[in-house]
């Protein structure tokens, strides 16, 4: 910030010290190309050169600043951007009101755009809602031709170096570090305005022969001279894939009375189709929604223009009357700006308000110029809702994850049905059928793990916000676990097919206890699948946990009563061992589940088997009976249960129980033994380790 600080002669004389030294580099390599005869032609040269770096570096820091500016604008509003697109498009105006509102907000038509189509490829939006929309961020992106303008009438340099000085103070202050880089982006894009006016200053084209004479030699009132400038201005800002710099170099051009007034319409009716390529391209590698709703992006700017050439000149002299341009007075050059910007208002504002009564005709037409199943998906079999081809913003990128994880818990439920009715298969061909697909279902479930992280890894080296970071936390455990589920499954399919090679069979007692404790786990996916696809301000974590704990209780009594038929040599051991293992094999999977729920839901309860402590409501029961704990007793009971198997030291739980207040080991012991007491059954639980401490183990 010290650069910024410096006196004006001292910053002064430091660019021009600098300007000296490139000025001295591009003069030897220029006199290794360029004969350069005389020392006017020499100095000509350079100034040429240097003029043109500082073109091209004010416009690459107009787009990196809006860049910046749009980004932390849409990581400000986070969350929020997709729940206004998903539920304020109800119908066309307020589809368009929409657009036209995140437009302003993010100052960016393209980021609303592959939002936009991103949402019709995820199913969120339909495809007249997209259109809708992007006839509002249509409207939207008007607004910045008109900063573009004011920076090229108002001096903003005022703003741009405090600006500069707050976003840094705000970026070291991580909790407003967004906002900083907000403040850093727009003075960035104001510092660009100013710098691209100087250089139009420095360039005096109003006094180049050879340039006046160049646009000159077009007849403005001629067809093919605006539909050669449209084409360059189509040209041009597909190849730059930002409108905003190439606006920036026609309103240059004008302002310095070079460029005529038709000329730069021209190009900026071409920058408005020249902008959907953005959309177009990122939907390349997407599904058909995805891409019609792109080519109708493509079709409403083609049609404004088709109708705007058909009228060109009355109604550019109609933007004329409005702004108070009058051609035949001179010195009218300083309002060419406010003229760009008002005929892209008018244009786009006529042309939403011409098509939105046409948009189911419009859907009908995309519809027909790409009919489903015409392009080859390259995406992986494996996921429905993720595709590489659309350009995304982390939140839809988070988004269609969520999507995605549904999608893949539906398929771990249908492999765990498929291993459930392994158990009653006795056709041996069947038997191998179904378990052949198990063992794919396996390998995709591996698979779908790896791609969603995979992804998610992607997205993760954008910029996030905290609570993006959060949610993409919470997928990548998601997916692990289900990964888990389909492992144990897998498992629990292998030790059935052991038991049909040992030629052994369950008996009907150890067939209806598995049929029933399968079921529990059933319940249990069907659940979690509830969970995970709902709203988590309408879910709770209590169904889960009554049938974990069902389940827990059916394994318990399950094995006691293995033990005691194998005393009674009821079955064979090796039978009881693939029993027993298929009986673990669902406790598995109620753990698994339970794990999802709470990455889901948070963990607002501590559970063990019939023990459970309510955090939010700092009470405790055991099978569903209340006790009566004490602030201490609560804090030890959770300290333990929270931190099952860790040994804690007396001194360990006097400081973190006790914090700030005398006690002895006496205490500890006094208070460790009434909270047994209350436990009842599970007193047994919290266990003394002579030497070491207290534990609350799992028995």
């Amino acid at each position: 910030m010290g650069g910024f600080a410096m006196c004006g002669s001292s910053r002064n004389g430091f660019v021009e010290n600098c300007n000296q030294i490139v000025t001295d580099i591009i003069c030897l390599f220029v006199s290794d190309f360029v004969p350069l005869h005389t020392e006017k032609c020499k100095t000509d040269k350079i100034m040429t050169i240097d003029i043109t770096f500082r073109l091209l570096g004010s416009l690459a820091l107009l787009i990196y600043g809006m860049k910046t500016m749009s980004d932390s604008l849409q990581k400000m509003a986070g969350p929020g951007l997709r729940h206004i697109l998903g539920r304020m498009t109800g119908n066309r105006f307020s589809g368009m009101l929409t657009g036209m509102i995140v437009t302003c907000a993010v100052q960016s038509s393209s980021a609303t755009t592959v939002m936009t189509v991103s949402f019709v490829s995820a199913g969120l939006l339909t495809l007249a809602q997209a259109i809708s929309v992007i006839m509002g961020a249509n409207i939207g992106t008007t607004l910045t031709a008109w900063i573009m303008s004011l920076g090229y009438n108002v001096d903003l340099t005022t703003v741009v170096f405090p600006a500069f000085l707050v976003g840094m103070v705000l970026i070291y202050k991580k909790r407003h570090s967004v906002a900083g880089e907000f403040l850093f982006g727009l003075a960035f894009m104001f510092w660009s305005l100013v710098m691209l006016s100087n250089v139009g200053r420095d360039m005096d084209l109003a006094h180049n022969a050879d340039v006046m004479s160049f646009f000159a030699s077009f007849d403005t009132s001629s067809y093919l001279t605006i539909l050669a400038f449209l084409t360059a201005g189509t040209i041009i800002t597909c190849i730059v894939q930002s409108s905003a710099a190439v606006m920036a170099i026609t309103i240059l051009l004008c302002s310095t009375g070079v460029l005529p007034i038709y000329m730069g319409i021209a190009l900026v009716m071409g920058e408005n189709i020249g902008t959907t390529a953005t959309a177009n391209l990122a939907a390349l590698g997407a599904g058909t929604a995805a891409r019609r709703a792109a080519l109708a992006h493509l079709l409403f700017n083609v049609f404004g223009v088709i109708w705007v050439l058909a009228v060109f000149y009355p109604f550019v002299d109609m933007v004329c009357e409005i702004v108070g341009y009058n051609s035949a007075l001179p010195g009218q050059t300083t309002k060419f700006p406010i003229m760009l910007a008002m005929f892209h208002t008018c244009f786009n504002v006529l042309n939403t308000a011409l098509l939105i009564g046409f948009i189911p005709q419009m859907e009908r037409l995309v519809c027909r110029l790409l009919p489903d199943g015409t392009e080859k998906s390259k995406q992986p079999a494996t996921l429905h809702f993720i595709n590489d081809g659309v350009m995304q913003t982390p939140e839809i990128a988070v988004f269609q994850a969520q999507k995605e994880i549904v999608h893949f818990a539906e398929r771990i439920q249908r492999m765990f049905g498929m291993t459930r009715a392994l158990i009653d298969e006795k056709d041996k061909k069947e038997f191998e059928r179904q378990y052949e697909r198990i063992s794919k279902y396996e390998t995709i479930s591996d698979n779908m793990e790896i791609e969603i992280a995979e992804y998610l890894g992607q997205v993760g080296n954008e910029h996030l916000s905290d609570d993006t970071k959060e949610k993409i936390r919470i997928i990548l455990r998601q997916i692990g676990e289900l990964e888990s589920i389909g492992d144990v499954c897998f498992k629990a399919a292998r030790t059935i097919q052991h038991l049909r090679n040992n030629h052994e069979d369950f008996t009907s007692k150890q067939y209806a206890n598995l049929h029933d404790i399968f079921q529990l786990v059933n319940e249990a996916l069907t659940q979690m699948l509830v969970v995970i696809s709902g709203r988590r301000e309408d879910l709770t974590i209590a169904p889960s946990l009554e049938i974990e704990r069902d389940i827990n209780t059916m394994r318990d009594a399950l094995k006691a009563e293995i033990v005691s038929d194998l005393n009674a040599l009821h079955y064979s051991y090796s039978l009881g061992a693939l029993y027993g293992d298929l009986i673990s094999a669902c406790e598995e999977l109620g753990d698994y589940v339970m794990n999802i729920v709470e990455a889901r839901l948070g963990k607002h309860l501590l559970v063990y088997r019939g023990l459970q402590m309510n955090l939010d409501h700092k009470t405790v029961s055991i099978d569903g009976t209340t006790v009566s704990l004490t602030r201490t007793e609560y804090a030890l009971l959770h300290l333990l249960l929270a931190n099952q198997g860790q040994v804690f030291s007396r001194q360990q739980l006097m400081d973190t129980i006790w914090t700030g207040v005398i006690v002895t080991d006496r205490t500890v012991n006094v208070n460790i033994t009434r909270l047994r007491k209350k436990l009842g059954p599970y007193a047994q639980n919290i266990v003394s380790r002579q030497g070491f401490g207290y534990v609350f183990e799992v028995i």
